[in-house]
């Protein structure tokens, strides 16, 4: 049985006491100062981000932007509807009729008179807030808007600059959104107080509105359908840029034949009717009938359904199904030409190109470099090779995906593979906040490889590795605090001391940081702000933090480009470069648009992603549909100082240019770009990705071909992997058949749809120069039965002898074979594919280069030690009397260089110069077992230079000699 209260027991009942008031109200402002200090902690770090990156303007702007946006349309939003709330309460009718609904509603109305004012105060703000927020969203439509840039380029249809589309057209469709918001709460808020003060009533005799409430209604009509017309009016110039499926582009943009000869009329003529629509909603109070209103309305609405639906659907019944090839062909000419003019593709270069079987020595020779530089080590797979050899520590990582870069000059530019030692914090012994974040802040030095060569074990040959790192990088910063893997903030400077790196002579070395980046914690509020931020309380009261500490955050390279630059684009894999001293993050930045007339549109997402997206990074703005787009900018992100530059690197741009006066000052012209920096710039993989994606389809340049779509190419699946995911596009030295020269290139294949021989070779010259941006494409007769990349594996996978060596390489299962990147090249008159093997133990930690897999024509396979050897098989006569000019995989070491074998006596010059190579390679060997390693390298430097001699020795002109087989150095 439940206890009963004693008789001295009184329950409160009423409301709280005195205390229980200011304590609710304590707890209350507490709680709302705290929301704001959040609030202000986040505006407030990124304003001290920016400042000490030195880019405040960007933020200021983007800050006011924002602010005047949301006041001048939250206000403006505020004052239409709370004028339209006050203005249906004064037009309510002095008496409400008698009847139930009204005595109903009376007690409404007695319950809100005494909050009336509040109420329309407090409803007003709160749709002016939400307006206003959603207004300041559009602040880049805002600045595009206020400062757009002519493109000097006008469309086919209505002859408007493309800047009309692609700046103002968004602005006013914006204005026309908010418009119509504004008018429909108006006309919801109108309808619900006329209702509630019986303007409107759904009950009772008489009348049904009031005077007043069918004139404020009428009026709100009137301008709903004249906005209707101004719509009507900006979609006629919205067909230049609308999407649809056609012809198997999913996004085809443009106006077809029955947008031009039936919508576009049928937008005129809606036009004049919603004027005149709009007039008799306007007339409704004078004449106090809604009747022609409301049947203006309804021809309105038949006239769009008739002239805007049925009329269209006819056109395209008949007259357009039973001739369309003849009724579209002048507009998809206008999206062919619009669209490879927007996408940067217009200007490429396309030949036919018919591959041999077989090729010659004579014509071998003008690719000669492109040989030369065939690149051996896959960057995708040797990341474990360079984890494991060059990692020094447990708390370094290289990425997964390795990049390639080039380093030297003129004919000694070599493709290199290098990678970045990063700091990785889970593989720190002792994990805890000061570790962390004061002691292990910063990663150190790259580390590089010949992408050519490997050493006698399959592994690859460093130009600079160790730690610190040594080699033809020469000296630069090597400290690494800003990185792809950085953590996200590290606390430098006052008494702080770092572990540098960890020397097995000396121990740990300790550093301080002086780059002079960051922001300082001397003041509480900021420390207090950062605390909030990152959630991190001992931020605010840690004794580790003196007097000049620092905390530097944000220092991933693409998000602090993407913070100072919020109008760009950016590729989604960062390279670094070490030049003049120091180590740089390279990042490409793109200009977009979606409002280029005519111009298909892309998901960039989709188009950028392959079968590495996973390992090299996320893909390019994942959802962002556009129809322009221009590799505008280059930026770096110093990996020491974390200083960002952007530099100018498309002149001609009119989004950049806009985006120039938007924010004046953030970038720097193309003539500041260093002398030293400007060899490593490239041409962006994402960029190109997206052009090899449209040129699939939009190579075809004449309108009939494009309709009977015969010519429909697709980028084959990588045969690498088992992800299904295309082929990436790769960096190689290479030389097109109507290039003099060689050059640093990005490459891929085309194969016909749906099927898997070759179609198409395509090329872009990745070097800054003359012929950068060039793009040339090969085209392959569909009769020859060219190996596209798919035929090439299953080429090897069924060749008895390669099928053979497999099986022996697998050692019974105790080893794994992994495939590095299939490569193609137009060699020779012919095309060569070349790959990779690797071979991992089950026990092994990365795999080394054992074969290498090589077919040249149809039919000419090769699987060998090295690729010396691979080449010699497929090229077969081709490489007789003459010395490859591929570097080959290394010997090991104690293996002599071997000497002619052919009959014919070897002349004085020649036999001289395989007298300096054997005394070379023995002058290495003696060097090599005493570790004299400055001694082998002059030994190695002869033994290439005899070579050399060798080789011109018994070139053509040369006195008679045999042709030297030698084995390159270790």
């Amino acid at each position: 049985m439940p206890d009963r209260p004693s008789p001295g027991f009184r329950g409160r009942v009423g409301p709280p006491s005195r205390r229980a008031r200011v304590l609710m109200l304590t707890v209350g402002v507490l709680a709302a100062l705290f929301l704001l200090f959040v609030m202000f902690s986040g505006v407030w770090t990124d304003w001290l981000w920016f400042r000490s990156v030195h880019y405040a303007s960007v933020f200021s702007s983007q800050l006011w932007t924002k602010v005047g946006l949301f006041a001048v349309f939250g206000l403006l939003m505020t004052v239409v509807v709370g004028a339209n709330i006050w203005l249906a309460h004064r037009l309510r009718p002095p008496l409400s009729a008698m009847s139930v609904e009204q005595q109903s509603l009376d007690r409404y109305r007695m319950g809100i008179a005494p909050y009336k004012r509040w109420l329309l105060i407090g409803v007003s703000l709160v749709v002016g807030l939400i307006s206003g927020a959603a207004a300041s969203g559009q602040w880049r439509t805002w600045m595009l808007w206020t400062n757009q840039v002519s493109f000097g380029e006008k469309d086919s249809q209505f002859h408007l600059d493309v800047s009309f589309y692609a700046f103002s057209l968004p602005w006013y469709e914006f204005l026309l959104g908010f418009a119509f918001s504004a008018v429909i709460v108006s006309v919801l808020a109108a309808v619900l107080v006329h209702y509630l003060y019986g303007g409107l009533r759904l009950q009772g005799p008489g009348r049904r509105a009031s005077a007043g409430a069918q004139g404020h209604l009428a009026v709100l009509l009137g301008v709903f359908v004249l906005l209707k017309a101004v719509a009507y009016w900006l979609d006629r110039y919205g067909l230049a840029v609308k999407s649809g499926s056609y012809k198997g582009v999913d996004s085809w943009t443009g106006l077809r034949y029955v947008d031009a000869n039936a919508f576009l009329p049928a937008k005129t003529i809606l036009f004049f009717v919603a004027i005149i629509c709009a007039v008799l909603f306007f007339l409704t109070p004078v004449r106090r009938t809604w009747a022609p209103a409301l049947i203006g309305f309804g021809l309105m609405a038949l006239s769009a359904v008739l002239i805007g639906g049925v009329y269209p659907a006819l056109v395209q019944q008949f007259q357009v199904k039973p001739n369309e090839q003849a009724k579209e062909t002048p507009y998809i000419q206008k999206n062919i030409d619009a669209t490879r003019q927007a996408y940067g593709i217009a200007d490429s270069q396309s030949q036919a190109y018919t591959p041999k079987d077989s090729t010659t020595q004579d014509a071998l020779k003008p690719d000669a470099q492109t040989i030369k530089d065939i690149r051996l080590l896959d960057p995708n797979v040797v990341s474990p090779a360079f984890q494991q050899i060059e990692q020094q520590r447990s708390y370094y990582a290289f990425p997964q995906t390795l990049n390639v870069d080039r380093y030297g000059t003129g004919m000694d530019a070599q493709d290199t593979v290098i990678g970045v030692r990063e700091l990785d914090l889970k593989g720190v012994q002792q994990r805890n906040w000061i570790n962390d974040h004061f002691k292990y802040t910063h990663g150190y030095g790259v580390v590089a490889a010949k992408g050519n060569q490997v050493n006698g074990q399959g592994q690859p040959v460093f130009t600079e590795s160790g730690l610190p790192t040594t080699g033809a990088l020469g000296d630069y910063q090597q400290r690494v605090y800003y990185g792809e893997k950085s953590p996200d903030y590290s606390i430098v400077g006052g008494t702080n001391q770092e572990i540098d790196y960890t020397s097995d002579a000396g121990g740990d070395k300790t550093y301080q940081y002086t780059g002079g980046s960051g922001v300082s914690l001397d003041n509480p509020l900021t420390r207090a702000a950062f605390a909030v931020k990152y959630a991190e309380p001992q931020i605010l009261y840690s004794g580790a933090i003196a007097s000049g500490s620092k905390i530097i955050f944000d220092r991933t390279p693409k998000e602090r480009v993407e913070k100072v630059a919020p109008w760009l684009s950016i590729d989604a894999d960062p390279y670094p470069v070490v030049e003049n001293g120091r180590l740089v993050w390279v990042l490409d930045g793109y200009t977009t648009s979606d409002g280029f007339p005519f111009s298909s549109k892309t998901t960039l997402g989709d188009v950028t992603k392959d079968s590495l997206t996973g390992a090299r990074g996320e893909t390019l703005t994942a959802a962002n549909k556009v129809n322009y787009i221009r590799n505008s900018v280059k930026a770096t992100v110093d990996a020491y100082t974390g200083e960002v530059t952007l530099y100018q690197w498309d002149e001609s741009d009119p989004v950049l240019k806009t985006w120039m006066k938007a924010f004046p000052g953030t970038v720097e012209p193309k003539s500041a770009i260093p002398a030293t920096l400007m060899p490593h710039l490239r041409y962006p993989q994402d960029l190109f990705k997206v052009q090899r994606d449209l040129l699939a389809q939009y190579h075809m340049t004449d309108a009939n071909a494009f309709f009977n779509g015969t010519d429909i190419w697709q980028v084959p699946a990588d045969p690498t992997t088992s992800t299904n995911e295309v082929q990436p596009p790769y960096y190689l030295t290479v030389r097109m058949p109507d290039a003099p020269t060689a050059s640093f290139s990005l490459t891929t294949s085309f194969v016909p749809s749906k099927r898997d021989n070759l179609a198409a070779f395509m090329a872009v010259s990745a070097d800054p120069g003359p012929d950068y941006g060039k793009i040339r494409i090969l085209k392959v007769p569909g009769d020859t039965g060219t190996l596209g990349p798919n035929l090439a594996q299953a080429k090897f996978n069924s060749d008895p002898e390669v099928a053979r060596q497999l099986n022996i390489l697998k050692n019974g299962g105790d080893s794994d074979v992994e495939y590095g990147n299939l490569l193609t090249l137009p060699v020779g008159g012919g095309l060569l594919n070349v790959e990779p093997v690797y071979v991992r133990g089950r026990t092994a930690k990365y795999p080394v280069l054992q074969k290498v897999l090589a077919v040249y024509g149809k039919d000419n396979v090769a699987f060998e030690n090295t690729l010396e050897d691979a080449l010699k098989k497929v090229f077969g006569a081709a490489t007789a009397g003459t010395t490859p000019t591929a570097p080959t995989t290394p010997t090991t070491p104690g293996t002599t260089p071997t000497p002619p074998t052919t009959g014919t006596p070897a002349g004085p010059a020649l036999q001289k110069a395989l007298q300096d190579a054997q005394k070379a390679f023995t002058d290495g060997q003696t060097a090599l077992k005493n570790g004299d390693w400055a001694a082998y390298g002059v030994a190695q430097k002869a033994l290439q230079d005899a070579l050399n001699a060798a080789a011109a020795a018994q070139a053509p002109g040369a006195s008679p000699s045999a042709s030297p087989s030698p084995s390159p150095s270790p």
